[in-house]
């Protein structure tokens, strides 16, 4: 387990279309000093500044929106997840546009520019939310909970109505080897009978089967899918992405049913607001909780 910050080594771009907009956008992502955090940057903007936080979250709906003051950017979380997986805590992401670049509707592109651009590990200590007391948020028949975890974990199940989806699950333990083969190149997914009234909303303009994995009433239109699960994969690549806005790293098994961004947005609102349930943890405080035979901070060897 990585106990000191990371950063990127270098400045890295590319470009791409969004999501929802159908524009083109350019993307750069560059180091950042310790304790500043993931900071989107709208150069189009007069350089105006969006931190990667929940007091910034705008909407949640289709993906995750944050602003600061008129400033806005949205579909965040793949590049959010990419850096979780990786364990970078300090980057500036500088956009010119109103949304990240879907690319190919993955994790995979980001993890791979991250690993081109290089990791640099800072001698700060990562500060990660180490969960004491189970949280749970329900919504009608979804619900999204966490509950005490030396590791970061997922468990999560989806449930459709689709002969071509039907009940998926999975658990993982989030590792960068984890999230950057299992789970990053899970593409996001769409119902080929609901893009006309998404695009009549102004939404889904740049979604194609280059970026999305598009489903007909009887198949997979883009021929073949990453895993065999790649659905559910997805919604893991999703949560760990949102649950970034909490700010650090958390330590706590999550537990997802039929959830979505709304529900991940709500869990991180909930860890905040109930101080009680959770502590902050330094490699410091493990080393001393070992040393005072405390066995719930003991870190685990992942």
């Amino acid at each position: 387990m990585n106990w000191t910050q990371k950063t990127l080594r270098k400045d890295i771009d590319c470009a791409g279309i969004g999501l929802h907009s159908g524009v083109r956008v350019t993307m750069r992502m560059r180091p950042a000093p310790p304790n500043s955090g993931i900071v989107f940057r709208r150069i189009d903007l007069d350089g105006a500044e969006i931190p990667a936080r929940q007091e910034h979250l705008r909407r949640s709906n289709l993906a995750i929106t944050l602003a600061n003051g008129d400033a806005t950017i949205g579909t965040v979380e793949h590049v959010l997840s990419a850096a979780a997986g990786l364990g970078i805590d300090n980057l500036i992401i500088e956009v010119k546009g109103e949304e990240v670049p879907i690319l190919d509707g993955s994790a995979a592109p980001f993890i791979y520019l991250m690993h081109e651009a290089g990791i640099r590990v800072q001698k700060a200590p990562r500060e990660f939310i180490k969960i004491l007391e189970p949280l749970r948020i329900e919504e009608e028949d979804k619900f999204v909970a966490v509950y005490p975890s030396d590791r970061f974990k997922i468990s999560y199940t989806i449930d459709f109505e689709h002969p071509l989806i039907g009940e998926q699950r999975q658990t993982f333990v989030v590792t960068p080897r984890c999230f950057t083969e299992q789970i990053a190149p899970a593409r996001t997914f769409g119902f080929l009978r609901e893009v006309e009234a998404l695009r009549r909303n102004g939404l889904a303009l740049g979604g194609s089967m280059e970026n999305a994995v598009v489903v007909g009433d009887n198949s997979i239109l883009n021929n073949h899918l990453r895993f065999e699960d790649e659905f559910v994969r997805h919604k893991i690549l999703d949560a760990i992405g949102d649950l970034m806005l909490l700010g650090a790293p958390l330590l706590g098994h999550v537990v997802a049913y039929r959830a979505g961004h709304s529900l991940h947005a709500r869990l991180v609102e909930t860890i905040q607001k109930n101080t009680d349930a959770w502590r902050t943890v330094t490699w410091e405080d493990v080393v001393y909780d070992i040393a005072s035979r405390r066995p719930y901070l003991v870190p685990a060897h992942v």
